[in-house]
């Protein structure tokens, strides 16, 4: 996520100056056959300034549903973040040495406090671990950041086991169920009310998951992306036709007012066309893209510190103004 308040311009240059390039020279040649004598593909103005118009409008429409695209995403991490906090207030306070359920006091010992810490420790950091196993596999970077990212949160074989599933995350969360089922049968930490509830934190939690997963599966509709790019180029061809008889009228020599007009026109219609192919897809690892590690490192730091931990690592920072 870019986080500076202004594009710098090498930014702005770095997406915009192939684009500029073939348009100029695309409106040079046809300056320069139109002051030949090849002025019969001229064409008049009006039916440009309508397909412009209709272009506008379809681009618009497009980037409309490529921003709704990104505000879901994020509004999704932003659920994950909160509902983080939940499961560790869940976790911190639920289990303990003490449980309001006669049935399940009468033979079994009382948790140690060791016990509890540990039980404690793990609970939040296979969340922990969670959370960064589902940023890995959104942004298909499994193999490469396995081991510092999710690895560390786990237990050695919990996490060779994980990383030889499909989906870890999903696995990571069916983990979480089986040791809340043996805190409530087997160690009478949980009551009733209190499974239910951790149960559905779990359940949010997979639907959060089910969230991104859907976004990520399912790719913007390409008749829609296709279509805008047609659009794009084909007003972009047209333009300069069109202006030329206009300029032409203004004296001797002004119709190669038609390079910069037609470039600067056509670079505006270009760059909204990409400011909205750029917003497609919220889950990658590019610039416009939800802050998913930012994100991960938020929800790392509440959690360990709410264990008392204080050698915490520090807040994800932007890089060259991009927060990752």
């Amino acid at each position: 996520m870019y986080v500076r308040q202004n594009l710098r311009w090498s930014i702005i240059w770095r997406s915009a100056w192939r684009s500029v390039f073939i348009l100029t020279l695309y409106n040079l040649v046809i300056c320069w056959f139109y002051t030949h004598g090849f002025n019969h593909f001229s064409i008049p103005w009006q039916p440009v300034a309508t397909l412009g118009t209709a272009v506008a409008f379809y681009i618009g429409f497009k980037n409309n549903g490529s921003y709704d695209r990104f505000w879901e995403g994020r509004q999704i991490w932003g659920g994950i973040v909160n509902t983080s906090r939940t499961w560790a207030i869940q976790a911190l306070e639920f289990v303990t040495s003490r449980v309001d359920a006669p049935e399940l006091t009468d033979v079994r010992p009382q948790a140690t406090a060791r016990e509890l810490t540990e039980r404690h420790h793990r609970l939040l950091y296979r969340h922990i671990a969670w959370c960064n196993a589902l940023r890995l596999q959104l942004r298909l970077q499994r193999d490469d950041l396995w081991d510092s990212d999710v690895a560390p949160f786990l237990q050695p074989e919990e996490s060779e086991f994980m990383r030889q599933r499909a989906n870890p995350a999903t696995h990571l969360l069916r983990r979480q169920a089986a040791e809340l089922r043996i805190l409530r049968e087997e160690r009478g930490l949980l009551n009733d009310f209190q499974h239910v509830n951790m149960m559905r934190t779990l359940e949010r939690l997979f639907d959060l998951q089910g969230g991104c997963e859907r976004i990520k599966n399912t790719p913007f509709p390409r008749q829609y992306a296709f279509y805008s790019f047609l659009f794009v180029c084909l007003f972009s061809l047209m333009l300069p036709l069109g202006l030329l008889r206009e300029f032409d009228q203004l004296g001797p020599g002004m119709v190669w007012l038609t390079v910069p007009f037609s470039v600067l026109t056509s670079w505006v219609f270009n760059t909204i066309e990409v400011v909205g192919h750029t917003s497609e897809n919220p889950f990658e690892y590019q610039m416009n893209d939800v802050p998913m590690t930012a994100l991960c490192r938020t929800i790392e730091i509440d959690l360990r510190e709410m264990l008392g931990e204080t050698e915490l690592p520090p807040k994800t920072v932007p890089i060259q103004d991009i927060l990752y």
